[in-house]
């Protein structure tokens, strides 16, 4: 199931990137993805609250480690949005698309230095194949 969600998420990325470059014409990136930012919370509340998701819930849910992870990631995640939307404004959407998609070399290294998980060859050959990749994207 797992792959099938990682595919739909890929494909609504792409859509992200599309709909920005043509949205992002006339507009500051940094008000368009402060306007996006509100935009997916109302959306995500309401699902959740479709779900029941806040049943049971309270405050106390989340450990005070749970908290700090979660503010972190979305913090990073908002500087991301930031970067990105100036990005596309700025550049070519394939090229942008293609070097923020480094992401995953950096998590691949990020997982394996701190998560331990394990990078085999066939790994290390995917994330080299990702990088020259995106460079022959970016470049030409």
């Amino acid at each position: 199931m797992w792959f099938l969600y990682a595919l739909l998420s890929a494909i609504s990325a792409a859509f992200v990137a599309f709909f920005s470059k043509l949205g992002l014409k006339n507009i500051d990136p940094t008000l368009a993805t402060t306007v996006r930012s509100i935009i997916m919370a109302v959306f995500l509340i309401l699902v959740s609250f479709s779900l029941k998701k806040f049943t049971d819930f309270s405050l106390q849910t989340f450990s005070n480690k749970d908290w700090i992870l979660i503010i972190l990631a979305g913090i990073a995640g908002a500087v991301s949005w930031l970067f990105y939307f100036m990005a596309i404004k700025a550049g070519d959407t394939t090229k942008v698309v293609a070097i923020d998609k480094m992401s995953l070399v950096f998590v691949a290294l990020l997982a394996f230095l701190f998560l331990g998980e394990n990078l085999k060859w066939q790994g290390i050959l995917g994330i080299f194949l990702m990088v020259i990749g995106t460079i022959l994207v970016s470049i030409f």
